[in-house]
């Protein structure tokens, strides 16, 4: 199969500015010659995503993401290679070449999707026909309109295991289309597939963009699970997704509600609150906690008052905090559902639910109620514990005037002045930043060891030569013109690392072929390689660019390479072995014999 030209990929990063594109889904500020960002692949609060403007590159220096706008796409948009190229194809206005290129992924995913479409139009038709009575019965007794349900396109899986499969097979679609959309899945003996659904009603999940990604299902009986969603599958991660998303992105709205389940989120809906999202079936995860940064400001927790709802609401307020956003709690009387609270109060359940979101505090003061309410504040102990775990919560308020406010609240609470709250609080501070100060010199050990190097893994065991060899491949990226000079001195066998072989051998192709070192690393690395490939890039700009440093690199790798190997050491004879062992004690001689 054909690949796609350097010059059309050339011509589609040309016509995409990385930062113009990045800065639709995120603030960018210049930097020096730099773009830089909160990073929209993880929660974070100090900018770390920069953009490098001189050979349009991204490097997040916190989760360590890094690529072209062809990556940045893909990772932004959850799509693979070539529906990246054809999103910037199209947002350019250029027609994607007539080249035999393989795209059998893209065109399984597209499948996938025309599948979980059909099957949606099924389940709906399902519902609204006498097979899905009980279905339709359960979503008007939970007070919902019809044109509630068809906006949300909620159906029906009947009470059988061949239906969806059977339909879709007469639709066109194979066996193997329908397993990668986990709408069916094989038999134990293997002789059929079984729908994945079925006496269930069904809520279809759908993308930003439009498109069904996946189901989630709610039984009709006491089996369980109560709830069945769709597998991770090429379109759909669970973790990386928000149930409603599709509708909360046009709400023009700077907040999100987040809620614990789909019927809550249809609720909300129907009263108003068309920025109500819920997460697919998993605990709230730091990616979604990205995804909702990127459309809001503020994200309001609106989970159910039990206590695993209660747990939940704290560990949602870490991670919403932890990606730049401002958290409020919703807390509904009577310990309610948002579902259950709109529908008892009828017509005025907007009036009523927007009267709580008015009340309702930030996660500070729901935390500090919460905390409260476990200890008995005429009870001496009980005070002092109080106070000693309020401080702690202090500490993790990064504003010091929240800090001050909290404080004098404290104050006002317990009879304890302000000035030995305050003091308490920064011993706590100080104690945070030594800790904070140990995980960072800890990380950079880990670093330095080479130990989390996942795409290099031979890094660790040959720390010297890897980093002389990054050196001089990110030499070799930044000047070209130096190939010949370095190609008469270094061959790829010199190499220790593999990785770093290949990145050799490719970077050196393309120079040979007068095609820029760059261009192509959306197309010929994975996901994580480009991330490690534009972190070596990122080594020239605090190393020496002399002709001295790039001798002292292909130094190093020299040297490196011809010392014996393990494997070397075992296979060679004894005579061998002295050879070895002599030509080492000579090496290490030789500097001081001149």
């Amino acid at each position: 199969m054909a690949r796609l030209s350097d010059d059309f990929i050339r011509e589609i990063k040309y016509r995409n500015d990385l930062g113009e594109l990045a800065g639709a889904y995120m603030q960018l500020k210049r930097g020096g010659r730099d773009l830089v960002g909160l990073c929209p692949f993880h929660g974070e609060k100090t900018p770390s995503f920069h953009i490098r403007t001189e050979n349009g590159l991204f490097h997040c220096f916190g989760c360590g993401a890094g690529g072209d706008v062809i990556t940045f796409v893909m990772k932004i948009e959850n799509l693979d290679y070539m529906e990246a190229v054809k999103f910037l194809a199209q947002r350019a206005g250029m027609s994607m070449p007539e080249d035999d290129y393989d795209d059998s992924l893209s065109k399984m995913r597209t499948r996938i999707y025309e599948a979980n479409r059909e099957a949606a139009r099924f389940y709906y038709q399902k519902l609204i026909s006498k097979e899905g009575a009980q279905g339709l019965s359960y979503l008007r007794n939970r007070g919902l309109a019809d044109r509630t349900i068809r906006h949300f396109g909620l159906g029906f899986a009947p009470d059988e295991r061949f239906a969806l499969g059977n339909h879709l097979r007469s639709r066109g679609f194979t066996e193997n289309e329908m397993i990668a959309a986990n709408l069916v899945f094989k038999s134990r003996s293997g002789n059929s597939v079984l729908d994945r659904f079925y006496n269930r009603v069904m809520f279809p999940i759908i993308d930003v963009r439009g498109n069904v990604i996946a189901f989630g299902g709610r039984i009709m009986s006491d089996q369980k699970p109560k709830y069945l969603n769709t597998s991770d599958t090429l379109v759909f991660n669970k973790s990386n997704n928000l149930f409603s998303l599709n509708n909360a992105k046009n709400s023009k709205s700077d907040s999100l509600i987040l809620c614990e389940g789909y019927m809550d989120v249809i609720s909300l809906n129907q009263a108003g609150f068309t920025n109500a999202v819920a997460t697919l079936g998993t605990a709230l995860t730091p990616d979604q906690a990205a995804l909702m940064k990127r459309y809001c400001k503020e994200v309001l927790i609106c989970y159910d008052a039990d206590e695993a709802g209660q747990k939940a609401t704290a560990r949602a307020i870490g991670i919403l905090r932890n990606a730049g956003l401002i958290v409020r709690v919703i807390t509904i009387p009577d310990g309610k559902d948002p579902d259950e609270f709109i529908r008892r109060h009828g017509d005025q359940g907007h009036a009523a639910f927007q009267n709580i979101i008015n009340g309702s505090g930030n996660d500070m003061d729901y935390r500090m109620s919460k905390l409260k309410a476990r200890f008995d504040m005429n009870a001496t102990q009980d005070k002092l514990n109080y106070l000693n775990e309020a401080v702690n919560l202090l500490c993790e308020l990064d504003n010091p005037m929240e800090r001050e406010i909290y404080a004098s609240k404290l104050s006002d609470e317990t009879g304890v002045s302000v000035s030995s709250i305050k003091e308490q609080v920064d011993n706590g501070l100080k104690r945070r930043r030594r800790a904070y100060r140990k995980n960072e010199f800890s990380q950079a050990q880990r670093s330095l060891s080479a130990r989390d190097d996942r795409v290099n893994p031979q890094h660790a065991s040959n720390l010297r030569a890897t980093n002389a060899e990054e050196s001089l491949i990110a030499y070799l990226i930044n000047h070209p013109d130096r190939l010949t000079y370095i190609h008469e001195r270094v061959k790829p066998e010199d190499f220790t690392t593999d990785f770093s072989r290949k990145l050799y051998e490719y970077f050196s192709e393309r120079i040979l072929n007068n095609l820029d070192p760059l261009t192509a690393l959306s197309r010929d690395f994975t996901s994580e390689e480009q991330s490690k490939i534009v972190e070596i890039a990122d080594k020239y700009k605090n190393m020496p660019h002399t002709r001295e440093a790039l001798d002292e690199f292909i130094g190093v790798i020299l040297d490196e390479s011809s010392k014996p190997t393990e494997q070397d050491i075992r296979n060679s004879s004894a005579e061998e072995f002295t050879d070895l062992f002599s030509n080492l004690k000579s090496k290490k001689t030789k500097p001081n014999d001149q």
